[in-house]
């Protein structure tokens, strides 16, 4: 006879009225991995949740790091995330009209998994750039508090930064015992440690060639190696980025 262990729920797992309605092209299988995927297997849901992991966006930023969807094919995600209670939004009363997206904690708990997929793509679908894909290196940077491990690394904040012909990104990792965050802005950030380049650096040094020549380092160098080691996993080097790092 087959038997299942006692197991315990908290609250929060028994509160049924916050698991989603059905979709209307469910997978239709009583299975937690597709039950996920109900709620995140269409195109451009992780994408989404990977942008707001930074904090808030208003629509027309969620355009400008999404670049490949199209204003319907946006507004119609998003629509659906908040339904799935992936997303709320807000709405100020603003000329012109501001509407500010958000992750849920459901959403946030994504992080880890955003995080296993960038290493399982590193390992068998990494490369350098193709002609047609947009590069935006913030998207990479936005990977990072799903790789770290809260209470495997020392604590500690690092600044990013990728400078492009338009301007440059800033983005900045901090690490404690309990949580890895990362948020972005237009301006520089004061921080224990910091690495900068070139969006082209960045991309020589996120390549599989791993040349980290172009980028800066600067303070902590366990934070930089921490941050390194990370975005080091796709290459074929032995030891790669270990100039930015010393």
């Amino acid at each position: 006879m087959l038997r299942f262990p006692e197991t315990t729920h908290s609250s929060k797992e028994l509160d049924m009225s916050q698991v989603p309605p059905a979709k209307r092209h469910p997978y239709d299988q009583w299975s937690p991995d597709a039950r996920a995927l109900d709620l995140v297997g269409d195109k451009w849901t992780l994408l989404i949740i990977r942008d707001l992991i930074s904090g808030p966006r208003r629509f027309v930023e969620l355009q400008r790091v999404l670049p490949g969807i199209s204003t319907e094919q946006l507004r119609s995600r998003l629509n659906r995330m908040v339904a799935d209670g992936m997303l709320t939004r807000q709405r100020y009363r603003e000329v012109p009209p501001r509407v500010d997206y958000e992750l849920t904690e459901r959403a946030r708990d994504l992080a880890p998994v955003l995080g296993e997929l960038a290493r399982w793509g590193y390992e068998w679908a990494w490369g350098a750039p193709r002609p047609s894909e947009h590069v935006d290196v913030g998207a990479i940077f936005r990977l990072l508090p799903g790789m770290v491990r809260p209470g495997t690394v020392a604590s500690g904040t690092i600044a990013l930064t990728a400078i492009g012909a338009n301007g440059s990104a800033h983005a900045l990792l901090s690490i404690t015992s309990q949580a890895v965050t990362i948020e972005e802005s237009a301006e520089p950030f004061n921080a224990d440690a910091s690495l900068s380049g070139t969006v082209e650096a960045w991309i020589g040094a996120l390549s599989p060639t791993a040349d980290g020549t172009g980028l800066e380092g600067d303070g902590r160098a366990d934070l930089r190696g921490t941050v390194l080691e990370l975005l080091s996993l796709g290459h074929d080097a032995a030891e790669p980025l270990a100039s930015a790092a010393s």
